[in-house]
């Protein structure tokens, strides 16, 4: 705090009017003339101080901004976690969806079929009774599981169940059914005659089976529409090209179609089989 008037008063002597430090000759006089230019310039020199002060911090602040802080690497970085996948696993992901894909096709194919074998035709076929369940000791169970079932010739079936205290149940079960056959128990084994179909009967079934595929086709295009998304998605976490994205959606059409041939020729097999007396 002491440097600062002597500064300010070193400032104003040199700076003074050579009048003040000329002409006043006594030393009365000069301690007089020197007091009061001093009580003019004093404040000034202050301000100046302040403002180099001023322009000093100011400066100190620009050049600590331009500096590049330091920082130490967080443990996500060190862990590894913004690991870029590799080509195999992109490879893999790709697989796995395609792979997804075709096991979720054949296992509509195979739903269809079912519902296929279900439809009575006018020749005895032992999957007609395939979808039927047996309430067995408490639990639904599957007919083919607990009994055996036979065609002695082309119009009859026989139902021979493994324990035949099941015999009542396996005899509800068939009347309750959709097969549209009746049972005849004769307390051993459960008869089933396949009547001959009316061409009436023979167009409704056709109907039925023609929307069966047809929900078998929509299935398919849905699974392709979810294997397709899984594709984009991959293109989004840019694991996939724009291009991998549409020659992966070519490969999975040429499947799909694959498959819709497959559907028609099981509809055409079951039809013709519907249509022969």
């Amino acid at each position: 705090m002491a440097t600062a008037p002597i500064q300010a008063f070193t400032h104003a002597k040199l700076n003074a009017p050579s009048s003040l430090l000329l002409v006043s000759s006594t030393p009365e006089a000069r301690r007089r003339g020197l007091h009061t230019h001093l009580k003019h310039r004093l404040p000034d020199a202050l301000k100046w101080s302040s403002s180099s002060s001023y322009v000093t911090i100011q400066q100190g602040s620009a050049a600590f901004s331009r500096r590049q802080l330091r920082t130490k690497p967080n443990a996500a970085w060190r862990a590894g976690v913004f690991r870029c996948a590799t080509i195999e696993e992109i490879e893999a992901e790709k697989s796995a969806i395609e792979n997804e894909a075709k096991d979720r096709m054949e296992k509509t194919i195979e739903a269809v079929r079912a519902s296929f074998n279900a439809v009575r035709t006018g020749r005895a076929n032992p999957s007609m009774l395939d979808r039927i369940e047996v309430e067995y000791y408490g639990s639904p169970v599957n007919l083919k599981s607990i009994a055996q079932i036979n065609t002695p010739d082309a119009s009859s079936l026989l139902v021979q169940p493994y324990d035949k205290s099941s015999l009542k149940a396996i005899e509800k079960a068939i009347v309750n059914s959709d097969v549209g056959l009746t049972p005849n128990n004769d307390g051993e084994v459960i008869r089933l005659s396949i009547p001959q179909l009316t061409a009436e009967r023979r167009k409704e079934l056709s109907k039925i089976v023609a929307k069966q595929a047809e929900e078998g086709k929509v299935a398919i295009r849905n699974i392709r529409r979810d294997a397709i998304k899984a594709y984009e998605k991959l293109e989004k976490e840019k694991k996939l090209s724009e291009d991998n994205v549409k020659d992966l959606s070519s490969d999975l059409q040429k499947v799909t179609d694959e498959y819709m041939k497959k559907m028609e020729s099981i509809q055409k097999q079951k039809e013709k089989e519907l249509l022969t007396v």
